[in-house]
C-alpha cells in the first residue's frame, strides 16, 4: 500500500517537472539569443522524464491481458 502511494507521489513530481520543462523550453525557443546547447539538454531531460513517467504509470496500472 505504501509502495503505491510512493509511486504516485514520484509520478506527480515527475509530471510537474516535465510540465515545467515544457514551459522553459517554449520560452527559450521563442528567444533567438537562447543557448541552443542548453535547449537541447532540456529537451533531452524532458524525454527522459517522459520515459520515467510511462514506466511509473505501467507499474501503478499494469496492462491487463484480456
Amino acid at each position: 500500500m505504501d509502495d503505491a502511494i510512493g509511486l504516485r507521489e514520484k509520478l506527480a513530481t515527475l509530471m510537474i517537472e516535465h510540465r515545467d520543462l515544457d514551459d522553459v523550453i517554449a520560452r527559450m525557443s521563442d528567444d533567438p539569443i537562447s543557448n541552443q546547447l542548453q535547449l537541447q539538454r532540456l529537451k533531452k531531460r524532458k524525454l527522459l522524464l517522459k520515459d520515467q513517467i510511462a514506466r511509473l504509470r505501467s507499474q501503478i496500472l499494469p496492462d491487463i491481458i484480456a
